[in-house]
């Protein structure tokens, strides 16, 4: 019973501190921190140690993956290069510097458990990141920092696991240290990986959105638990399975469980980082208490954890400096590049064009001759059109990849500016708390180590996080802002066209065959950050001309004969209308329509169908787009959102 009641006061507590977050403008991690200890301290508690094995494997593998899940793929994938020198070097560097420092300053504190020590103050935290989103910072700089929070506690726990070996033991090779991180890695990415495509299949035949949640919870621990018992890294497993269900999730699954999910799986978010910060306060005073009964004291723990804590600020300093410039020099070495070839690109992009009409053969790759090498010995072996087409295909849309690449970081660098934010960031969390508590019972001062660690985490969480907003005004570095003219323009082409082509397959708008059908230009009638109606309470649907497509001029329909009035009375949302002497379809209109019951289900059904075909080669038109990195990941799942709710309203049952 006393169990249940501090689980329900903590719950009640977490929902407190992120109501309370938002009227004084402070995290609600630094809440719960300062109140976990403030009741830690109360005489009538007593002292609370939590398991950390249940952070390890039971909290931080579904954190790292439903902050996997919602990441951007094309994004992080392109901030691949920075992410791996925060997450390896920098660990790395961090954990020997600071082991140093510390083996230098606490007696009786050999090398092997210093650096031990270091691997633990280490790594960053994704639950952290929260603190940097709140302030609107640029989408780079969040895709940077939750990359190095999603990876860099493998090069930790592995460094971690080293040193301890090496100082109970007695050594442990270079060698040795390297291929358990390589073998971690590679298992992790291999589980992760066939547990997020399995997973994705298995959910793809559930048909209630409920139970696809239900199995959707298991999945960051059927990657990380086999991943353990393989000697790899569990939480990359977890992390590898949420980028495959991020990225491949809304190609295989319905919209309703992943709106579903996602929903769920935000609330689950919210407790269990939470929860961490609640029990990293309510932990402190019994720690404290051990450290002060002990030689070296409390005011030699807070020395030495003012010194981790600054040496974790210095090097990533002196890590990141240099990583902005040779990123810097890579994107304009790239840029030239593009330039210069710019023509052959283009002319390359025409001929591939032609290649799939079957009107020419493959050219040479103008950036990449190898690449065209082996391209020419794969056809070699299969020679087919429909085999040099998809080739083409491909290697035309790594091009326009490589283009969307080029104008992401020309859009938004990373300068010194950045670079400030990125370093004062990078806090420390729940890994550097849980990873300090493995430490076996051996180990010299493990109160000791374990104050320092705790005082480390509460005092990067505080002081960075609490004057983080002020370094973000001074620095002034680019800013999260929505989608410009121009992108919201070409998105709603995007969609435009494939709703065209679904009007122009040779069907009516009502479903009926219709000989000679082609659909017609269209341009736009409103813009698609336009305020939109709310459906049912649950979602925002807007219905811009992206959403609609037009048939040709004599194209027969059941809801529109001979200038008849295309919407039946003036509470019912036009489904058809005329523009000239074009008819335009709404989905978003069929859809409210859907679930109005004043309308007649044998009127709607075949307009129904033919918006769900709309809804869905729009879709496929997007997630196409975005594997390019043609537009903005937010404008992207913008237009994700809205096809989504239209179609869980036009599958739903009709009133």
């Amino acid at each position: 019973m006393d169990l249940l009641i501090i689980a329900v006061l903590g719950i009640l507590a977490i929902a407190a501190a992120s109501q309370l977050s938002d009227r004084i403008g402070v995290a609600p991690a630094l809440i719960l921190l300062a109140g976990g200890t403030a009741v830690g301290f109360l005489p009538f508690i007593p002292a609370i140690e939590l398991d950390p094995q249940v952070v390890l494997e039971g909290v931080l593998p579904p954190l790292l993956f439903s902050t996997a899940v919602s990441i951007s793929t094309i994004n992080f994938r392109r901030e691949l290069a920075p992410v791996a020198v925060l997450a390896i070097l920098l660990v790395a560097l961090s954990a020997a510097v600071i082991g140093v420092a510390l083996a230098l300053v606490v007696p009786g504190l050999s090398l092997a458990w210093a650096i031990a020590m270091g691997a633990i103050l280490s790594p960053t935290d994704a639950v952290a990141i929260s603190i940097a989103r709140r302030l609107g910072v640029s989408q780079r700089i969040i895709t940077v920092l939750e990359g190095e929070g999603l990876l860099n506690d493998a090069t930790a726990l592995v460094l971690l696991s080293s040193a301890v070996s090496a100082a109970t033991s007695g050594g442990i090779s270079i060698g040795g240290v390297l291929g358990g991180f390589a073998l971690a890695v590679v298992v992790a990415l291999g589980v992760g990986w066939l547990v997020g495509e399995v997973s994705l299949r298995v959910r793809s035949h559930i048909t209630d959105p409920t139970v696809d949640t239900v199995v959707s919870f298991t999945v960051p621990f059927l990657a990380a638990i086999p991943a353990e018992h393989m000697h790899g890294s569990g939480l990359v497993a977890a992390v590898v399975a949420g980028l495959i269900t991020g990225h491949r999730g809304p190609r295989m699954l319905p919209p309703a469980h992943r709106v579903a999910s996602r929903t769920n799986w935000h609330t689950v978010e919210l407790t269990l980082e939470g929860l961490i910060f609640l029990f990293m306060g309510l932990e402190f005073f019994g720690i404290v208490e051990k450290v002060d009964a002990s030689d070296l004291g409390v005011r030699r723990a807070v020395g030495v954890a003012v010194l981790a804590g600054a040496l974790t600020v210095v090097v990533r300093a002196l890590v990141v400096a240099p990583m902005l410039k040779l990123l810097s020099h890579r994107t304009a070495r790239w840029a030239v590049h593009w330039e210069e070839n710019e023509e052959a690109i283009h002319q390359f992009q025409n001929r591939c064009a032609a290649i799939v009409r079957g009107e020419a053969e493959m050219p040479q790759v103008p950036w990449d001759r190898r690449r065209f090498v082996q391209v020419q010995r794969k056809l070699r072996r299969d020679p087919s059109h429909e085999s040099i087409a998809r080739r083409a295909r491909r290697i035309s849309s790594r091009a326009r990849r490589r283009g969307a690449d080029l104008d992401y970081f020309a859009a938004d660098p990373l300068r010194s500016r950045e670079g400030a934010v990125i370093v004062w960031a990078g806090m420390r969390g729940a890994i550097t708390l849980a990873a300090a508590q493995t430490l076996p019972t051996t180990a010299p001062h493990r109160p000791f180590l374990l104050l320092v660690a705790m005082l480390v985490a509460a005092g990067s969480l505080t002081l960075q996080g609490l004057t983080l907003p002020a370094l973000v005004r001074l620095s002034k570095p680019a800013m999260a802002g929505s989608a410009d003219e121009e992108e919201r323009a070409a998105v709603i082409s995007l969609l435009v066209n494939a709703a065209r082509d679904v009007v122009g397959d040779g069907h009516d708008l009502t479903g009926r065959s219709v000989h000679g059908a082609v659909a017609t230009s269209v341009e736009p009638v409103a813009e698609v950050s336009r305020p939109a109606p709310q459906a049912e309470g649950t979602a925002v649907l807007e219905e811009p001309a992206a959403f609609e497509a037009k048939a040709e001029p004599g194209t027969p329909s059941t809801c529109a004969q001979d200038g008849e009035n295309l919407s039946p009375t003036l509470d019912q949302p036009a489904l058809l209308r005329r523009e000239g002497t074009d008819i335009v379809l709404s989905p978003a209109a069929v859809a409210r329509a859907w679930t109005d019951p004043t309308w007649r289900y044998d009127e709607l059904a075949p307009m129904r169908e033919r918006a769900l075909d709309m809804i869905r080669a729009q879709r496929e038109a997007l997630l196409d787009a975005g594997d390019e990195g043609l537009y903005s990941a937010d404008s992207l799942e913008h237009a994700l959102d809205r096809l989504d709710f239209q179609e869980i309203m036009l599958t739903s049952e009709p009133h």
